[in-house]
């Protein structure tokens, strides 16, 4: 409310909504993103921590990958939610380096917190940090290298995966990764899609192989259909193979037994006429995404069709494409031209259990890893491992430069951004500085994380990058022994875009989130369950920070 001459007041917002000005607004931001920053801090780097996440009906997730723990968490605060858009954003345009990115945003917004305090105006630091964040990319591409070797993708595969719970296989998913990534690339261009993920428990990891073609974690339904069909004809449904039951709710009188048997006939008699239809325009395999009737099965079985049913319809899409096969929805239209073809279609054994292979598609760029493991668990993080290093050397690949890891290009970019601080002059140069030792946050956190002296290290680090030697921007932190370390030597490098995208990511979070000055937040209505509501101290209790 705001007072007039008469000191009468005039009410403007509703009541019980709160508000927050100038700096209170910009420091409760600050924290809020720093918090969220601070969550996933601790997993970053080979020597990362796990996390174990426990949703509201208890299942556990254990995991050290930034974007998948900052999924699970139930943020409330609106500018902690800011933060959690970058890993996400992070996510789908590299697939790796989600961590860095929110860590360096966090770090930023600290750094900025100073200049603040100093009566910077916002503006100006936005202006610096948006000048800061050109100039690191700019940077970055000039100490990039070339990245067409099949033996570097594979060493971007393992630096993606160390530090995951892949044990010591790194080397034997890396060389999976990059075999997928080749079978399915176009030109310079990478559908990572196009490698389908499939994961069965038993084993251990280095079980893990390759599939050229399609696997469907599904078994044949009736015992009577062959294992093995070569020379494969494949009919999608995306309807049941089933009577259609009414859609109003009907009621049918019979009195008379034999109409009753004449009923029965019929539907019998509908049932025979699709697997009549099915096996008339050639089809030997049928992938069913909904169910499939007893009396169909039966069928199927006699005329010697492999049947499988309850696809999901992303396996159905993924067989079509493969196989060059129509989604048919109405079984009775189905025509030869609908079908797809594969080499063979087989049933084979994968642990205890069975799975449908489909090889020699029509379209070679389909291709399936079945990963093993001793426990589900470890089955899903080895899944996201090699997820992330399947995007990350599509885009290898497809960009074709990477950079040395392990701090390397972080110290390198801010000691290149000091120097070019002092050429901008004017407030600006301030933020400049102050996104330079940002980037420091990278190194210092995968030293505190390896339970290296993490000053030592910034000043070991440093050195080595000072001396102007032709492959100084190359050296980062050896995690075992502390010191520095050629790392395209090593091995240890990351995609350029990965860098980049985490940098840009992170100056436009911290930007966004300093130019809010005025927080108004309405008051929330009660919820129908006084226990959901936090702030009632019921069990909605959960995720970072409140709401101011």
């Amino acid at each position: 409310m705001y007072g007039s001459g008469n000191n009468q007041p005039i009410i403007v917002l509703k009541e019980g909504t709160e508000r927050s000005k100038d700096k209170e607004a910009q420091f409760n931001n600050i924290a809020a993103a720093k918090a969220v920053a601070d969550s996933v801090r601790s997993t970053l780097g080979p020597k990362g921590m796990d996390k174990m996440l426990v949703d509201s009906i208890g299942d556990v997730t254990v995991t050290n990958d930034g974007v998948t723990i900052l999924k699970e968490i139930d943020v409330q605060h609106p500018a902690a939610k800011m933060v959690v858009e970058v890993a996400k954003t992070q996510d789908a345009e590299c697939g790796d380096g989600t961590t860095t990115a929110v860590v360096l945003a966090g770090e930023l917004l600290k750094q900025s917190e100073s200049l603040i305090d100093a009566n910077i105006h916002p503006t100006v630091i936005t202006n610096g940090f948006k000048l800061a964040a050109e100039k690191a990319v700019e940077i970055l591409n000039s100490i990039a290298v070339p990245s067409d070797d099949d033996k570097l993708l594979r060493k971007v595969a393992e630096t993606a995966m160390t530090g995951k719970s892949v044990g010591g296989e790194s080397e034997h998913l890396a060389n999976i990764i990059v075999k997928a990534a080749r079978d399915v690339q176009e030109g310079k261009s990478v559908d990572t899609s196009n490698i389908k993920i499939e994961k069965k428990a038993g084993g251990v990891i280095n079980d893990t192989y390759l599939v050229k073609g399609l696997v469907i974690d599904k078994q044949r339904v009736h015992p009577r259909m062959p294992k093995v069909v070569p020379k494969a004809k494949i009919a999608l449904f995306t309807t049941a193979l089933e009577n259609k039951k009414p859609e109003v709710s009907a009621e049918i009188s019979i009195s008379d037994p034999l109409a009753m048997q004449s009923f029965l006939n019929e539907e019998d008699a509908t049932l025979k006429a699709m697997v009549d239809k099915i096996a008339s325009v050639g089809a030997n395999v049928v992938f069913c995404q909904k169910g499939v009737d007893d009396l169909v099965q039966h069928y199927l079985a006699k005329a010697g069709i492999l049947c499988f049913r309850r696809l999901k319809e992303s396996d159905m899409i993924a067989i079509s494409k493969a196989t060059g096969g129509s989604l048919v929805g109405e079984v009775m239209e189905i025509q030869a031209k609908d079908l797809g073809t594969a080499d063979e279609v087989a049933e084979k054994e994968v642990g205890a259990e069975s799975m449908c292979f489909i090889t020699g598609c029509k379209n070679p760029k389909a291709v399936s890893i079945v990963i093993r493991g001793g426990t589900e668990h470890v089955l899903a993080e080895v899944e996201r491992a090699m997820t992330d290093a399947i995007r990350v050397v599509g885009v290898a690949i497809e960009d074709g430069k990477v950079v040395a890891g392990a701090g390397a290009p972080e110290i390198e970019t801010e000691l290149r951004l000091a120097e070019y601080a002092s050429t901008v002059g004017g407030r600006e140069q301030l933020a400049i500085e102050a996104f330079s030792k940002a980037l420091e946050i990278i190194p210092w956190t995968i030293a505190e994380n390896a339970g290296i002296d993490s000053i030592d290290a910034i000043i070991k680090l440093k050195t080595a990058h000072d001396k102007k030697k032709k492959d100084a921007a190359y050296y980062g932190l050896d995690l075992d022994t502390g010191e520095a370390v050629d790392m395209l030597e090593r091995f240890v490098i990351e995609p350029l875009r990965v860098k980049v995208q985490a940098i840009n990511s992170a100056a436009e979070v911290a930007n966004m989130v300093l130019r809010i000055d005025d927080v108004i937040a309405s008051r929330r209505a009660p919820p129908m369950n006084p226990m959901a509501d936090p702030s009632m101290g019921g069990p909605g209790m959960s995720g970072i920070g409140g709401m101011m």
